[in-house]
């Protein structure tokens, strides 16, 4: 798209979101019922009843998306005003694709610790805290502390959103190549907060042999220098013992998922992988790979991120049926059963999967109401 076209459309534009009444201010009893005296009433209720707060306030049907802007898209670390319209946006994408009401907050500090602390202190009037483009490896932290120590749903979209569609993918892209799902040899390229995300849910569905990589190549109990997350990640993949680059995890497998950079996977690795290779390149905006060279390498499915390719795998495909299905039904927490119970709901959306179409579409309406049931 053209760069001045866009920034002329936003410009004119200005705010994609705003807030609505729901409720009438004709005459001065309205203005008795819902603001004073009338209010007092609600509000002594609610602080001898904080649990009625869902029933009673925007807490019932209310995302606020977090960032601090460390990690935006393919852009880095850009800050909080960075960080708005990406958030706006996937506020605008709340509201169109499942009718919750979502509130974008950006921080200006980069500290763990503040970051909980202040998504804690305003977490009362929120029904669910969706956390996005939070740098690896402080959101792992920022996320668990904050699941462990609030009552209401909190997910890192960056993380579970995409490994819940590289899952769905997977499941169908698997049935296209007419291979067992659960015996795939799978590199993750990426240990990020997605890659270590998808390696993780990968396995959690039964896929034994995941492979992961960052910089520095493959990751393995025996490297040296392995952060705490690394490890983890080291004990829990990579069972043949691979040591190396992307060459030596490449060699053999039968799918790639990509989360790290444009031109990571050349066609050279693309032809080393077993018959019928499944490449899903979803750096954004350029891919590892672009799907031509993939498939004349020798992939049969190939995935990425953006939507002028076939097969675009895209967290908007998961995180307003996610926060659907625990609103309505005042789920605490987003688990992994949850996650895996979402990629079989949104896998089954496809009744014959094809090398160009083993995701629905993002359009699709029936996407949310199937995330949604599957959480609840």
């Amino acid at each position: 798209m053209d760069t001045k076209k866009i920034l002329a459309a936003y410009k004119k534009q200005g705010a994609r979101i705003e807030t609505k009444t729901r409720v009438k201010l004709k005459g001065k009893s309205d203005f008795s019922l819902w603001y004073t005296p009338g209010v007092g009433v609600a509000s002594l209720h609610l602080a001898a009843h904080p649990e009625d707060a869902r029933k009673m306030s925007v807490k019932k049907n209310s995302v606020v998306v977090v960032s601090d802007g460390s990690a935006v898209l393919g852009l880095g670390n850009i800050g909080p005003y960075g960080a708005l319209p990406v958030m706006e946006g996937k506020a605008l994408i709340f509201k169109v694709k499942a009718d919750i009401d979502a509130w974008p907050i950006v921080l200006d500090t980069h500290d763990p610790e503040e970051i909980i602390k202040t998504v804690k202190a305003i977490a009362p009037a929120f029904g669910g805290i969706n956390l996005e483009d939070i740098a690896a490896p402080q959101c792992f932290e920022i996320e668990r502390r904050l699941v462990e120590e609030l009552d209401i749903p909190v997910m890192h979209d960056d993380q579970h959103g995409t490994a819940i569609v590289v899952l769905a993918g997977l499941t169908n892209a698997a049935k296209v190549v007419k291979k067992d799902m659960k015996k795939l040899k799978v590199v993750v390229s990426g240990a990020g907060a997605a890659g270590t995300a998808v390696a993780k849910l990968l396995v959690a569905a039964g896929i034994r042999d995941v492979v992961v990589l960052d910089r520095a190549g493959v990751i393995h109990t025996g490297r040296a220098g392995l952060n705490a997350h690394k490890a983890e990640l080291a004990a829990l993949t990579n069972p043949r013992k691979v040591a190396g680059d992307l060459a030596e995890a490449m060699r053999g497998a039968d799918a790639f998922v990509g989360v790290s950079g444009k031109g990571v996977l050349g066609p050279e690795h693309v032809k080393i992988m077993a018959s019928r290779g499944i490449v899903f390149a979803l750096a954004n905006p350029d891919p590892e790979i672009l799907p031509e060279p993939a498939k004349r390498a020798g992939a049969t499915v190939v995935a990425t991120g953006r939507s002028d390719f076939p097969n675009q795998i895209n967290n908007a495909l998961v995180f307003p049926g996610i926060f659907r299905g625990a609103l309505d039904k005042g789920v605490k927490k987003i688990t992994e059963a949850t996650k895996l119970r979402a990629a079989r709901a949104l896998a089954a959306l496809v009744a014959k999967p094809s090398p160009a179409k083993i995701i629905p579409d993002l359009l699709d309406p029936r996407v949310t109401k199937a995330v949604a049931r599957a959480v609840r």
